[in-house]
């Protein structure tokens, strides 16, 4: 399926219709900073995997729902002794 020169100049001619040719610069500076936005937002996304948002509980075992040792609670402090 080609699209032609024909089909675009249908779907500008739609667009003109739609918003109106004063508005078609505004249109399209909204649009290139939305997709400026979305490089921006999957670089940074890209830089984050290095960790996992869940780590695999092979590795990460103490991360298991539901498990816990003496080990894994903080030290009790003095002012935290039942009285």
């Amino acid at each position: 399926m080609d699209i032609g020169p024909a089909e675009i100049a249908i779907v500008v001619l739609v667009i003109v219709l739609l918003f109106g040719a004063r508005k078609l610069p505004d249109l399209a500076r909204s649009v290139g900073r939305s997709s400026s936005e979305f490089k921006k937002g999957l670089r940074e996304g890209a830089d984050e995997q290095s960790e996992p948002a869940f780590p695999d509980p092979r590795t990460h075992p103490r991360s298991e729902a539901g498990t816990s040792s003496k080990d894994d609670l903080p030290p009790n402090r003095p002012d935290d002794s039942p009285s």
